[in-house]
C-alpha cells in the first residue's frame, strides 16, 4: 500500500483538493472563520471575501435550474442571502482594517431607470421570484408604481407653466381690465349704499370718487406752475445763502411743508367730515410731527435736567 506522502502527490488527490477548495470545503485548519472580526489580516479578509463571492456566483447560477423544487429554491435563496450578509461583515472588517470600501450604495435599476424591487433587505434570485407569494409581492409593487406614474402623468401637465397660467399678464388685456373696472365700480357702489344706510345719510348724497379711478382725487395735491417756480427759486436761494442761515431755512422749510400738507388735505378732510357728523375736521387731520429743531430743543432740555439731577440732586 502506498504511503500517505505518496498519496498526497498523486494527481487524483490534487484534483480533489482543488475541487474542495473551489467548493469551499477546505481542511479544518483552512476553514473560513465564523466571526469576521476575529481576522486581523487584510490579505485574509480579502481572500475570504473573494471566496464568498465565488460561492454566491455559483449558487445564483444553480438557482436558475428548472428541475429544482420550490422548497429547494427557497433554501438556496436563503443561503444566498446568508452569504450576502456574511460578505457585508467581511467588507466592514476590511474597512476597519483600513482597506478599500466595497460597500457602494448604488441602486440597481431596470431598463426604464426605476429601482428594481427587492434590492434592499431580503433579495430574491432566479426562480425565487416566481415562487407562490413572491410573485404577488412583485405584482403589488408594480401596481403601486403604475398608479404613482399615472398620478404623476396627470399632474405633469400643470408643471412648468408660464406666467399666463398664473394670470401675471392679464393686465395687458384691455378687455379684462375693462371688466375689472366695471366689477370694482359695482362693488364700490354697493359698499357706499351700505355705508349710507349705516350712517343714515340721504339717498341723494353725492357719491365720492372711487380711489384708484381715473378722476382726480380731492386729496391729491395739485402742483401749479407758480409753486414749481417758487420751489426752483428756493433751491437757488439755498445754494447762494451762507451756511449760517441753514437752521433758519430748515425751520422755514418744515413749517412751509407742514402748512402746504394741511392746506392740500383740507378739502378731503372737509368732504369726509361732511359725511361723518360725529367727527370734526380737526379730528380727521393728520397729526402734526415735530420739526428737527423742536426735537433737538426737547432733547437738550432733558439732558440739562439729567445733569442737574446728577450734580445737585432732586432739591
Amino acid at each position: 500500500m502506498a504511503r500517505n506522502e505518496e498519496k498526497a502527490q498523486s494527481m487524483l488527490y490534487r484534483f480533489r483538493e482543488a475541487q474542495a477548495a473551489e467548493l469551499g470545503l477546505g481542511t479544518r485548519a483552512d476553514r473560513r472563520p465564523r466571526m469576521a472580526s476575529a481576522c486581523k489580516s487584510m490579505r485574509e479578509c480579502e481572500r475570504w471575501r473573494g471566496e464568498i463571492l465565488r460561492e454566491i456566483s455559483r449558487k445564483v447560477s444553480k438557482i436558475q435550474d428548472a428541475g429544482m423544487t420550490d422548497y429547494e429554491v427557497r433554501d438556496l435563496n436563503d443561503e444566498i442571502n446568508k452569504l450576502l450578509r456574511e460578505k457585508r461583515h467581511w467588507e466592514n472588517q476590511i474597512i476597519a482594517l483600513g482597506g478599500a470600501n466595497y460597500r457602494r450604495n448604488v441602486a440597481m435599476l431596470d431598463d426604464d431607470g426605476k429601482e428594481v424591487p427587492g434590492t434592499k433587505g431580503y433579495k430574491y434570485f432566479g426562480r425565487a421570484k416566481d415562487l407562490p407569494g413572491v410573485r404577488e409581492l412583485f405584482q403589488s409593487r408594480k401596481k403601486e408604481e403604475d398608479e404613482e406614474n399615472q398620478a404623476l402623468a396627470f399632474y405633469k401637465k400643470f408643471l412648468n407653466q408660464g406666467p399666463s397660467y398664473f394670470g401675471d399678464i392679464d393686465e395687458k388685456d384691455p378687455q379684462i381690465l375693462k371688466n375689472e373696472n366695471v366689477a370694482e365700480k359695482e362693488a364700490y357702489e354697493e359698499v357706499w349704499s351700505a355705508t349710507c344706510e349705516t350712517l343714515g345719510l340721504p339717498e341723494d348724497t353725492e357719491v365720492p370718487p372711487r380711489p384708484g379711478s381715473t378722476s382726480t382725487s380731492p386729496s391729491a395735491p395739485s402742483i401749479t406752475p407758480s409753486t414749481a417756480k417758487s420751489k426752483r427759486k428756493a433751491v437757488e436761494d439755498e445754494s447762494m445763502d451762507p451756511p449760517d442761515s441753514e437752521s433758519k431755512r430748515t425751520k422755514i422749510g418744515s413749517s412751509a411743508s407742514t402748512s402746504v400738507e394741511h392746506d392740500s388735505s383740507q378739502p378731503a378732510v372737509q368732504a369726509a367730515a361732511a359725511y361723518i357728523s360725529f367727527l370734526s375736521p380737526e379730528d380727521l387731520l393728520q397729526p402734526k410731527l415735530p420739526t428737527r429743531a423742536e426735537m433737538e430743543d426737547v432733547l437738550l432740555a432733558l439732558r440739562k435736567q439729567a445733569l442737574v439731577q446728577e450734580y445737585f440732586g432732586d432739591s
